[in-house]
């Protein structure tokens, strides 16, 4: 865990986050929290992880997605070296790995 990112104020923001019920709760918060480019950005990177377990390639990604070769190359070195966040989630979403 990268510890410069661990503040109280992470710790706040994440708790609001547990704290949502819905997928319209959600959006209501991430719209007053994010600009719509954060949003998309945050967005497009999962389905680049979700890709990326698939074993599509760097090309099929970037086409379906319009995320850079830079960006799919940062989500996979998290898929490698992370902190397995994404397949915590991925196992809780019960998205199989290819």
């Amino acid at each position: 865990m990268n510890k410069k990112i661990r503040t109280e104020a992470v710790d706040h923001l994440f708790q609001a986050v547990l704290a949502l019920q819905s997928i319209d709760e959600c959006y209501a918060f991430f719209e007053d929290v994010c600009t719509v480019n954060e949003l998309l950005s945050l967005s497009q990177r999962y389905e680049v992880a979700k890709m990326l377990r698939e074993k599509k390639t760097y090309l099929e990604i970037a086409e379906q997605t319009g995320a850079s070769t830079a960006t799919i190359s940062r989500v996979n070195r998290s898929l490698n070296y992370g902190n397995d966040g994404y397949d915590m989630i991925f196992e809780r979403l019960g998205e199989e790995q290819a």
